[in-house]
């Protein structure tokens, strides 16, 4: 006679089970790193911008004005990559060149339906640097 397996009854629908976890987890973070990447880019993006508007300010020459050309690139840098409209932008001058700092935060959605917002903190202080500082 044959010996009936009593374990695998009770296994039955565990592979369905395993594949709905693995396809909800997969799905979350689909969704957190759907909504967190796009705002962590425009965040670098708006970094690296705030470098070459401080760098070019310190070369500017002519009638250009320097803290007006870094403020102008600066305010068209912050509309283009989604800087809330409450950040605080100081433009000043310190020494002999122009440094740019921006503050603000970003909520961004990492579970759906509102379960974890993260808060996105942007803190960064733009100097010149390299050979353009070096007297």
């Amino acid at each position: 006679m044959k010996e009936q397996n009593y374990e695998s009854y009770s296994e039955r629908g565990s592979a369905g089970v395993k594949f709905l976890a693995v396809f909800l987890l997969i799905v979350l973070v689909a969704n957190a790193g759907y909504n967190y990447i796009p705002v962590a880019y425009d965040g670098a993006s708006f970094k690296q911008e705030m470098d070459v508007a401080v760098v070019k300010g310190l070369a500017a020459s002519g009638n250009i004005k320097p803290l007006e050309a870094v403020k102008a690139t600066i305010q068209k840098a912050a509309y283009d990559y989604n800087v809330p409209s409450d950040a605080f932008i100081e433009i000043k001058p310190a020494g002999g060149y122009i440094q740019a700092h921006v503050v603000y935060s970003k909520p961004v959605s990492i579970l759906p339906f509102g379960i974890y917002t993260y808060t996105y903190n942007f803190d960064y202080r733009a100097v010149p640097s390299g050979y353009l500082t070096k007297q």
